[in-house]
């Protein structure tokens, strides 16, 4: 299996599109096709546990690999999610699932992949002959940046620094990446938003100037965000495993269709449902969920996609993004893979700030994608309703998906000619990350320490309180550079020498 490009004629081998991160010509590097799963080998899947679904899926796609390095690898990165699950399913409702996601290292979603990326890194390096070290960039909107962190901290050859938004992530998101320890880690702080800590790191991964100054140093650029397709893959791993899941529990029967709700900000953990769909997994429909910042949700309804407006700051910060990187790889698929079409919308995403699909292009897409946004107060009002329901507390990320997948459900319900199907929603973070927004949805009640959320919380709900959250309460941040914009790449030198 070869990547090519989204922008040009690059192509390169998959271990090659995990060292480099994304192409040269500034385009990301998608497979050159989806390699098919049948319903035989979905069958198959089911008689698996994750460790094996993720070794079998990701073989599909990086086939240099040793397949048996690779279920290895599997295994110990999955090996370290609490209960022994990397994603277990949870049957809420007739109908409606939680595919919780939360259980790794860092309790949330982003650790599926950014515990095994490191094995993928470094046998990448071996695969296409990388002697330099490797140094990573990563901007984050909260949750990358912590799971990037723990998945390369003390890793031989390898150096990775984190960018957030100073005032964008929220107290515990802050002091799980600022306690992070590690000789071969850095974290700063940037005074903006997620899109500039964002465009920013884009900025020195496709300068061909900034890449060769680091390369006289001994680095090779690479990023761990989803940009990077080691970062994309293992996401579609979860789609198919709650699949069978619901298979092996007699909820649904083979070859039905099922639908997934997906709090979405860069795009890369709902374009792995589209992924899977790809490869023959029988979704139905995928729910982009977004909080204020809404414009996916216009993009998907209008076809036009528009980031000239502000960012909000809200109580789902990982979802605080008005640049989606990943769209980049649907409408690429959208555009019936013209590289050229895609680099020219890209160019206007830059220069003008907007670009429009073909009317054709909308008509595919809307036939896969719903998509909806929610405010401040539904998303409260859905984790308070819900937790009535089920006793069940979620993040607000989860409520943002929950409260726009509700909507959709009510649309369906209504609509005498519209098939039902079992909805999964993606939970994608502890609700213990998010102690004071959660608290007071439950409650009404405001706290200004986050510990004493948490301990409120637990009396409230008994939910466990995950132990990597309660370590680092008595851990001293180390981390306290802030920085502007333009100094992101001095930091970048000043770290690596």
């Amino acid at each position: 299996m070869r990547f090519i490009s989204t922008r040009g004629k690059e192509s390169v081998t998959g271990a090659e599109a995990v060292v480099r991160g994304s192409a040269g010509d500034g385009g990301l590097f998608v497979p050159e096709f989806f390699p098919a799963v049948s319903a035989e080998e979905i069958e198959q899947l089911c008689a698996m546990d994750y460790p094996e679904r993720a070794a079998f899926l990701l073989s599909k796609y990086f086939d240099e690999y040793d397949g048996e390095e690779l279920l290895s690898a599997c295994r110990e990165a999955y090996a370290k999610f609490e209960g022994g699950d990397a994603a277990p399913l949870l049957r809420m409702d007739n109908g409606m699932y939680m595919l919780e996601l939360f259980h790794g290292p860092t309790c949330a979603f982003k650790d599926i992949a950014l515990t095994l990326m490191p094995y993928l890194l470094k046998k990448g390096c071996e695969i296409a002959g990388v002697k330099e070290n490797i140094l990573i960039l990563t901007a984050t909107s909260g949750d990358t940046g912590k799971a990037a962190l723990e998945g390369f901290r003390e890793r031989e050859g390898v150096k990775i620094c984190v960018f957030y938004p100073e005032e964008g992530v929220s107290k515990i998101q802050k002091l799980q990446m600022c306690t992070t320890e590690g000789d071969n880690v850095n974290v700063v702080a940037v005074r903006g938003n997620f899109d500039d800590c964002q465009k920013a790191v884009k900025a020195i991964m496709n300068s061909p100037e900034k890449r060769e100054e680091i390369a006289k140093k001994g680095y090779l650029l690479s990023s761990a965000n989803s940009i990077n397709i080691g970062r994309l893959l293992p996401q579609v791993v979860y789609y198919f495993s709650a699949y069978c899941d619901l298979l092996t529990s007699d909820q649904i029967k083979a070859g039905d269709k099922v639908n997934f709700a997906v709090p979405t900000g860069n795009f890369g953990n709902i374009l792995a449902g589209y992924y899977a769909k790809r490869m023959g997994l029988p979704v139905g429909t995928l729910v982009c969920a977004s909080n204020k910042n809404c414009a996916l949700t216009d993009f998907f309804k209008s076809g036009s996609y528009n980031v000239k407006r502000p960012l909000f700051k809200t109580m789902s910060p990982s979802m605080d993004i008005v640049v989606s990187s990943n769209l980049e790889r649907l409408i690429f698929e959208l555009s019936g893979r013209d590289t050229e079409l895609t680099a020219t919308r890209m160019r206007s995403l830059a220069e003008t700030e907007k670009y429009s699909l073909r009317a054709e292009e909308v008509k595919e897409m809307q036939s896969m994608f719903y998509a909806g946004c929610t405010n401040e107060s539904d998303t409260v009002e859905c984790i308070y309703d819900f937790f009535m329901d089920y006793g069940y507390p979620m993040d607000t990320h989860t409520g943002v998906a929950m409260s726009v997948a509700s909507r959709y459900e009510a649309m369906i319900e209504e609509d005498k000619d519209a098939e039902k199907r079992p909805m999964v929603v993606l939970s994608t973070a502890s609700p213990y990350k998010f102690p004071q927004d959660i608290l007071y949805a439950l409650t009404g009640n405001d706290v200004k320490d986050s510990y004493k959320g948490i301990k409120r919380i637990h009396l409230l709900t008994a939910m466990k309180v995950p132990e990597p959250l309660k370590e680092i309460r008595y851990k001293t941040p180390r981390f306290k550079t802030v920085v502007s914009c333009g100094k992101i790449y001095d930091e970048v030198l000043k770290f690596i020498n």
